[in-house]
């Protein structure tokens, strides 16, 4: 019997009942303590939006420009690696649900799927993310490649100079390739669904790292070479859409947008990264009063239902990219949990329009939260 989903509670109860300890703890922990992950969670939930009544809304639109296209919902599919480990094909049903409720779906350089198969699954709704290692070489290869496939808009991931320390991923002896040693052995023949379906589907394996000649992108290996000269050599080289990933700063956001970047996505990689770092909507506001009003500002981290995306769009962000949600429902009931989870979170969005008094979902900003970007410290003192 399919595994109903009504809340992100549901989802991550079956996806941990359904998947080996190993991959569940590899999607749903974060660095260090993990008080990152559980703050972006928790300042966006403090967040209250002001409802409004005697206001005709019975017909709404979520609708978003973004770049070139116009996409059906204000949200999309964050990029994030190995998703196959989640549940065998995972990548394929991601690309599946951008088309089928037309939103963009971010394919990550980590990814168990080529940038030519997602492309090629997914059309336009495809955005090819960046990570660049010690070979400069391997990263503009991944650029061409990503070009040649179609893509027109590129994520360069700017916030992981080293993979951030995840206790959890130590503990269970996660690696990349997964390598089964006795306990994961065990961890696996309690899961024989999961086991069973990955086996029959091939192991995933990081799909667009290796080059002729042994030369490659490896997960483990230190990313800190990225610079702003070869920001500007980026922006030189791509000729679409350029977003960086991954900004907290003020600073930084003003100093990417002054090099031609089309967009800067704030993120603190959903606590994955630094522990003590800010929750990403705390630095919303600030990043938005400083860029200006035009400037295009996507949003991820602690996204865990339709009215923190509301909340999001609120303080500043013209879009938003959802990830551990997407892969706690398929994890819980494969794409069948994937088509739940979107049509919940559209559905909150939509509800959250109504009880707002709003009929557009561009006419969202700080007048519907409750005591404005204040809510959150977004004030410049």
């Amino acid at each position: 019997m399919a595994n109903k989903i009504f809340s992100l509670f549901d989802a991550r109860k079956y996806a941990k009942r359904r998947m080996p300890r190993m991959t569940f703890d590899y999607i749903d922990g974060s660095a260090g303590d993990e008080r990152a992950c559980a703050l972006n969670v928790e300042m966006i939930e403090a967040i209250r939006m002001l409802p409004r009544v005697l206001l005709n809304v019975e017909n709404r639109s979520l609708q978003k420009q973004l770049f070139d296209d116009t996409w059906q919902v204000p949200f999309g599919i964050a990029p994030m690696g190995m998703c196959d480990l989640t549940w065998p094909g995972a990548d394929a049903m991601l690309a599946r649900a951008a088309r089928q409720y037309g939103m963009p779906v971010a394919l990550s350089t980590m990814a168990s799927s080529t940038i030519e198969a997602t492309a090629e699954r997914a059309g336009h709704h495809a955005w090819f993310q960046l990570y660049v290692g010690q070979s400069e070489e391997v990263g503009m290869h991944l650029v061409e490649r990503a070009e040649a496939a179609g893509y027109r808009n590129l994520i360069l991931t700017v916030d992981v100079p080293e993979i951030g320390f995840r206790a959890r991923e130590k503990r269970n002896g996660f690696q990349s390739p997964v390598r089964i040693g006795p306990k994961q052995f065990i961890d696996f023949a309690l899961h024989p669904e999961w086991s069973l379906r990955s086996l029959a589907a091939g192991v995933p394996t990081l799909a667009n790292v290796d080059l002729p000649g042994g030369k490659g992108f490896k997960r483990n290996e230190a990313r800190g070479k990225v610079d702003w000269a070869f920001l500007d050599r980026l922006r030189a080289r791509w000729k679409g859409k350029l977003v960086v990933k991954g900004v907290l700063s003020s600073e930084d956001a003003v100093r990417i947008r002054d090099a031609g970047v089309d967009a800067v996505y704030i993120s603190n990689h959903g606590g994955r990264q630094l522990d003590s770092a800010p929750a990403a909507i705390q630095m919303l506001p600030l990043i938005r009063d400083a860029v200006g009003p035009d400037y295009t500002l996507l949003f991820d981290s602690g996204v865990r239902n339709g009215e923190a995306v509301v909340k999001a769009l609120a303080l500043g962000a013209d879009f938003v990219f959802i990830g551990r949600p997407f892969l706690y429902a398929m994890g819980a009931d494969g794409y069948d949990g994937l088509q739940q989870m979107v049509e919940l979170i559209r559905s909150q969005v939509d509800i959250s329009l109504a009880q707002l008094g709003c009929t557009d979902i561009n006419d969202i900003d700080e007048r519907f939260i409750l005591g404005g970007r204040a809510a959150v410290g977004g004030e410049i003192n």
